[in-house]
């Protein structure tokens, strides 16, 4: 929780005040140390762990990457218990403006030349009009989403099959991608992006899109002996978006000629020039959706699998039993039923949240609590939560680290305000008045669309588990299809 420290009716801390501990070393110097360490000499989870155990403190100083030359200003206070990062989702205290992607932002030469609904900030009265936009066109998709996604991941599932046929092993990631992009494409505007100018190539066409913009937050894995080259390469100079032009020129035309009620309604009713809300569609679709689509579903695979046959059992039990009482349907009713499998989904996101890093500019002086204590936070200072840490929080979850399928349910319910993957708590919805992903409720509904369809399919499954990038790579080595 938070309070103001600019009034003069401003309420007393109940915790102790302290001076915020850390610091951001030597100007220029200290940024690339802090780079170094977030990327290579520590990683990303044990540089904020350290750090909380250097200064005994979940709220310190410290720069966040990339720094220069493409941040200016990578300071900022970290946020990394359950109390005090919800700061970051108070709209009246903090300033979401040009922020999406932390101490940076990409050209808008990505984005058509527009700053997109995810860089503005809620007073800003575009992203008033884009949101209710957003939502207005989620709402009267979402009957589509059960039968599409059967449609489309069958279709997954089937090369999977022959994959481990033929090859011992099946690349989910490889395959995700191509399968997410066209269910999300087909999903919001009702045509498979095959009969576009895109052909079978539109997922390529967007990671090609997308990763530009998200160099400056990755790491290769490469060999010690080329960190210097590979930072100097990816987390010095911003790539130009002149070298994606073409491929992002592609994938908006598709877009374009393909959402054409979309993009009369946002007219019409939304008062958006047909331009610049396709500019925002393919944001919303490609950068939020189908981005996320390829983080989420191999991370929930990932920890379903690793987590081992007792679960899987319990869940194909779940699932099978509820889809037979709805007359062998999946139906919303039915999906409501299976309160194992929406347990496990929010324990994926509470664990491996896709989005793990949320950042806001304090609008005032403010003074914000953890468990321990109270901190003073300057006007114009940059707060900074990584969601990965604050979500394992001990004082709030039992066995943090641990990934427990069933944590969320019954009494484990009332958890749920603490699980924020969505940029706000999973207790509240979102509005166009607030920061919250607008696509939540589907992200929810196709994770657990993933479970049903895998459990019904198989009874069990292997694989093996890396990384890449920023998310799980997954390879299946078995999937044992169901004995039912």
């Amino acid at each position: 929780m938070s309070t103001s420290s600019s009034s003069a009716s401003k309420p007393q801390p109940k915790l102790p005040l302290k001076q915020i501990p850390g610091d951001y070393g030597q100007p220029f110097f200290g940024a690339i140390k802090d780079r170094y360490d977030f990327f290579y000499n520590q990683g990303r989870d044990e540089f904020f762990k350290a750090r909380i155990q250097k200064y005994n403190s979940t709220v310190f100083r410290t720069n966040m990457p990339p720094g220069p030359f493409i941040a200016s200003n990578p300071k900022v206070v970290t946020v990394l218990d359950a109390i005090s990062f919800p700061i970051l989702f108070d709209n009246s205290k903090v300033e979401k403006r040009d922020i999406f992607d932390g101490t940076y932002m990409p050209s808008t030469d990505f984005t058509g030349g527009y700053r997109i609904c995810s860089f503005l900030d809620p007073s800003e009265p575009k992203h008033t009009s884009l949101k209710k936009f957003f939502l207005s066109l989620l709402s009267a998709n979402h009957k589509n989403v059960i039968p599409l996604f059967h449609t489309h991941f069958t279709d997954l599932f089937v090369q999977a099959e022959a994959q481990l046929l033929k090859n011992g092993k099946s690349d989910f990631n490889t395959l995700n991608d191509k399968t997410s992009f066209d269910f999300i494409f087909e999903l919001f505007f009702g045509k498979h992006p095959s009969d576009t100018n895109l052909g079978s190539k539109g997922s390529t066409l967007v990671t090609l899109w997308l990763l530009p913009q998200l160099t400056p937050q990755i790491t290769l894995g490469l060999p010690k002996f080329f960190n210097v080259f590979e930072d100097f390469l990816l987390h010095t100079f911003p790539f130009p978006a002149l070298f994606v032009k073409p491929a992002y020129n592609k994938v908006y035309k598709a877009f374009y000629e393909s959402a054409a009620k979309a993009l009369d309604e946002a007219e019409s009713n939304f008062g958006i020039s047909r331009d610049e809300a396709c500019h925002n569609l393919v944001f919303l679709v490609c950068f939020n959706a189908y981005g996320g689509m390829k983080l989420l579903f191999p991370s929930l695979l990932k920890w379903v699998g690793l987590a081992g046959e007792d679960l899987h059992r319990k869940l194909r039990d779940e699932i099978r039993q509820a889809v037979k009482e709805a007359g062998g349907k999946i139906t919303l009713a039915a999906l409501e039923k299976m309160t194992l499998t929406k347990s496990v989904v929010y324990e994926a996101l509470r664990i491996d949240p896709s989005v793990p890093f949320q950042y806001g500019k304090a609008k005032e002086d403010l003074i914000i609590e953890s468990h321990d204590a109270a901190f003073e936070i300057k006007k114009g200072e940059v707060i900074f939560g990584y969601q990965t840490i604050a979500t394992r929080d001990g004082k709030i979850f039992k066995n943090p680290e641990e990934f427990i399928g069933d944590r969320f349910v019954g009494e484990g319910e009332k958890l749920l305000k603490y699980v924020w993957w969505s940029n706000g708590p999973e207790t509240v919805s979102p509005s166009a008045e607030d920061k919250q992903c607008a696509g939540k409720d589907l992200v929810v509904l196709m994770n657990r669309m993933m479970l049903v369809e895998f459990f019904l399919r198989y009874d069990t499954f292997t694989l093996d588990v890396g990384t890449f990038l920023l998310g799980s790579k997954v390879t299946f080595k078995t999937l044992t299809p169901a004995s039912y």
